[in-house]
C-alpha cells in the first residue's frame, strides 16, 4: 500500500506565505486530520495536493510517482480524489447521474462507440450505473437513485458529492469539511464509513471543524495556523496540546 507524502511543500502568492514548507504522510489504512482556524491554509494544501495551485517549494510524492507538477487529471488517474467545501453537482442531473460522472477515469470505450451507442458503450454504461447503485446503497441513498441532484437537502447533496469522489476508486480520498452542516446523527454514520474506507486499506485524509468528529476518527492530526503547521499527533495529544489551545480551539476546549 502506498502513502502519499508531502516533503516541505509550501505556497506562496505573490509576497504573501499561505503555507510555510511543512512535511506531512497519508498513509493507506488510516484517517488523518488536518485542523486549523479558517485561513490557517488547510483547503490551500489539498488544492496543492490535487494540482489545483503549483507549489512554490517541495515535492508531493505518492510511492514513486512524483506529483508535485502534475496537473488535475494525472492526479485523478494517479488516484487522488476529493469533495470540497462548496458543494459542486449538476442540479438538473439525476444522483445517479452524478455518480457516474466519477467514473470517467475507468472507462475505456472509444467517442465513436458513445456517440452510436455500440454495444460496448451501453455495456459500460450499465456497469458503471450498477457500480453506482452499490454506491447509493452504501450511503443509503438508493431511494433517491432517480431525484435531480438539486432537490435534495444539503446534507443529501454532501453525500452525492462523497459517492462521486468514491466513483473514482480512489487509492486517497481528500475530504474538505464533509460534514459540514449536517447534524450529528448524519455525521456519525458518515463517520462510519469514512473508518469502513480506512479498514479497507483506503488513505484518507479529513479536513473538519468539528472537533468531537476529528477527535472520534482521526489516527493523526495534523495542525496549522497561518500557514504553518504548530502540532501534530494523535487526537488525543493535539486537543490537549496547549498552543493549539491557545491556535485554534481557545475557549471551546475550557468549555
Amino acid at each position: 500500500m502506498t502513502a502519499l507524502r508531502l516533503q516541505g511543500v509550501g505556497k506562496r502568492f505573490g509576497g504573501l506565505r499561505a503555507v510555510s514548507p511543512f512535511d506531512m504522510s497519508i498513509e493507506p489504512g488510516r484517517i488523518t486530520g488536518l485542523i486549523g482556524p479558517n485561513g490557517a491554509g488547510k483547503t490551500t494544501v489539498v488544492n496543492l495536493i490535487t494540482g489545483v495551485y503549483k507549489l512554490s517549494e517541495g515535492r508531493i510524492m505518492f510511492g514513486d510517482q512524483d506529483l508535485s507538477t502534475a496537473p488535475r487529471h494525472e492526479v485523478a488517474r494517479a488516484g487522488l480524489a476529493r469533495t470540497y467545501q462548496t458543494i459542486r453537482l449538476l442540479p438538473d442531473a439525476t444522483v445517479v447521474e452524478n455518480v457516474v460522472i466519477g467514473m470517467y477515469r475507468h472507462q475505456t470505450t472509444s467517442l465513436l462507440a458513445q456517440m452510436f451507442g455500440l454495444p460496448s458503450s451501453r455495456a459500460e454504461t450499465a456497469r458503471f450505473r450498477a457500480e453506482a447503485q452499490l454506491l447509493l446503497e452504501r450511503f443509503g441513498m438508493t431511494r433517491y437513485a432517480n431525484y435531480p441532484a438539486g432537490a435534495l437537502s444539503y446534507g443529501d447533496q454532501r453525500r452525492v458529492e462523497m459517492m462521486r469522489a468514491l466513483a473514482l476508486k480512489p487509492k486517497v480520498l481528500l475530504l474538505d469539511e464533509p460534514v459540514a452542516g449536517i447534524n450529528d446523527v448524519e455525521a456519525e454514520r458518515l463517520g462510519e464509513i469514512f473508518r469502513t474506507l480506512a479498514d479497507e486499506g483506503m488513505a484518507v485524509l479529513l479536513i473538519e471543524h468539528n472537533m468531537r468528529f476529528v477527535t472520534r476518527l482521526c489516527d493523526h492530526v495534523y495542525v496549522l495556523d497561518s500557514g504553518q503547521l504548530i502540532a501534530q499527533g494523535s487526537a488525543a495529544e493535539v486537543v490537549s496540546n496547549p498552543t493549539v489551545i491557545k491556535a485554534y480551539l481557545g475557549e471551546a476546549i475550557d468549555a
